[in-house]
C-alpha cells in the first residue's frame, strides 16, 4: 500500500491530501485565497504565490495530522508541476522536492488537468478507462479521451476564453461580486433565458466563448435607462434574466461539443469534471443528455481545485511511468490529461 502526500498551488487554492493506493482519499485540505482576491476583483499573481507560501506549511500539517505517524507514514509526494501561474507552480514544486529530499520519499511531477480527469476516477469507484471527459474551468475548456491508464487524447479545445473565465468577466458586467461564476450560476435560475437574444456558437472542432462575452458586453451597453436603478446598479430582474441567457448559452455550446464527442468515440462513459463542473445548470443538462450512458461527475469539493485529484493522477502516473528520479521544474504551459 502506498501512501501518497499530494499537494495542489497552480492558482489560488493551496491544498494537501493524503491518499492511500490513490483511490482512498484520508483527508483533504484547500486554504482558499477568495477573500484576499476579491478586493481587487480577480487574481494577482505575485499576491497569489505570497499567500501560498505562507499557506503551505499549514496545509500540509493539516494534512499530515491524519496520519498517527505524520511523515513517517508517507511513502511518495505527489504535486501539480503544470499547467498554471508559474509563481505559483514553483511554490509548490519547490516545496515538494526539498520535502522529498529531506524525507528521503520519491516524488512525482503532475498534469493540473490530469487531475481533473482522475476526479471523477476518484469519486466513482466503478469508473475505470476508456470514459470521455468534459473538463470545464477557469482556465480551459476541453473534451478528453482518457483511453487508459496514462494515455489521453484531447478532441477538442476552446480557441479562446475558457467557459470558466468567460462566466467570471459577464458576472463582473453585470455588476456580481468575486468569483462571479457560483453568482451567476445561482441568480440564472430566477431569469428567462428568453427575453434577451445572445449569439449561440456551435464548431465543430472546437469551442469559443469570447463571441458570447463580447455580445453581453454591448448588451449592458446598449440597455435603456430603465434597465438601471438609482444607485446605476442594474435591476436584478435584468441581471437574471441576462445570466440565463448567457448561461444557456454556454451549456448548449459544451454540451453539444459533447455529444459530437461522444459520437465520434463512441463512449460508453462520461465524466464531467473542473471547476465550471460545480455549476448546476451544466450539472443537470448533461445528466439530462447523456442519461442512457454511464455519467460521472465528482462532488462539488473535487470540482474546484484540490490536491485529492492531484493524488490520484499521481499516483496512477506512478504506475505508468514510474516516479520522477531527477526532479523537475514547474510547466506553466504543460499540457498532459494522464
Amino acid at each position: 500500500m502506498t501512501t501518497l502526500l499530494a499537494i495542489e498551488s497552480s492558482c489560488d487554492e493551496t491544498a494537501a491530501a493524503v491518499l492511500r493506493d490513490g483511490r482512498e482519499l484520508v483527508c483533504s485540505h484547500v486554504s482558499s485565497q477568495i477573500a484576499i482576491h476579491a478586493k481587487t476583483g480577480g487574481v494577482i499573481p505575485e499576491i497569489a504565490a505570497r499567500a501560498h507560501v505562507e499557506a503551505m506549511p499549514v496545509v500540509v500539517g493539516e494534512a499530515l495530522k491524519s496520519l498517527s505517524g505524520g511523515w513517517d507514514e508517507i511513502d511518495a509526494i505527489a504535486v501539480t508541476r503544470g499547467p498554471g501561474l508559474v509563481g505559483c507552480l514553483l511554490v509548490g514544486t519547490a516545496y515538494a522536492q526539498m520535502a522529498a529530499v529531506a524525507r528521503k520519499v520519491p516524488v512525482v511531477g503532475v498534469s493540473h488537468l490530469a487531475g481533473h480527469v482522475y476526479s471523477a476516477w476518484l469519486s466513482d469507484t466503478g469508473l475505470e478507462p476508456p470514459y470521455l471527459a468534459l473538463l470545464v474551468s477557469g482556465g480551459h475548456s476541453e473534451c478528453v479521451l482518457l483511453r487508459e491508464h496514462g494515455a489521453a487524447e484531447e478532441l477538442l479545445a476552446t480557441r479562446d476564453d475558457a467557459a470558466g473565465e468567460a462566466y467570471d468577466k459577464v458576472a463582473r458586467l453585470l455588476g456580481l461580486p468575486y468569483p462571479g461564476g457560483p453568482v451567476l450560476d445561482k441568480l440564472a435560475r430566477e431569469g428567462d433565458p428568453a427575453r434577451f437574444s445572445l449569439p449561440s456558437t456551435s464548431l465543430s472542432d472546437s469551442l469559443s466563448f469570447s463571441g458570447l462575452k463580447t455580445a453581453v458586453r454591448y448588451l449592458v451597453r446598449d440597455l435603456p435607462v430603465t434597465a438601471y436603478l438609482e444607485d446605476g446598479s442594474l435591476d436584478r430582474q435584468v441581471q437574471a434574466d441576462i445570466a440565463a441567457a448567457f448561461q444557456a448559452r454556454v451549456i448548449a455550446q459544451l454540451t453539444g461539443a459533447l455529444e459530437r464527442a461522444q459520437e465520434r468515440t463512441r463512449a460508453q462513459q462520461i465524466a464531467l469534471v473542473g471547476g465550471v463542473a460545480a455549476n448546476s445548470g451544466l450539472r443537470a443538462a448533461v445528466l439530462e443528455r447523456f442519461s442512457g450512458l454511464k455519467v460521472v461527475i465528482p462532488p462539488m469539493a473535487l470540482c474546484t481545485d484540490n490536491a485529492a485529484m492531484i493524488g490520484a493522477a499521481g499516483w496512477n502516473r506512478i504506475q505508468t511511468s514510474g516516479y520522477d528520479r531527477d526532479g523537475f521544474d514547474a510547466d506553466p504551459g504543460l499540457r498532459l490529461f494522464a
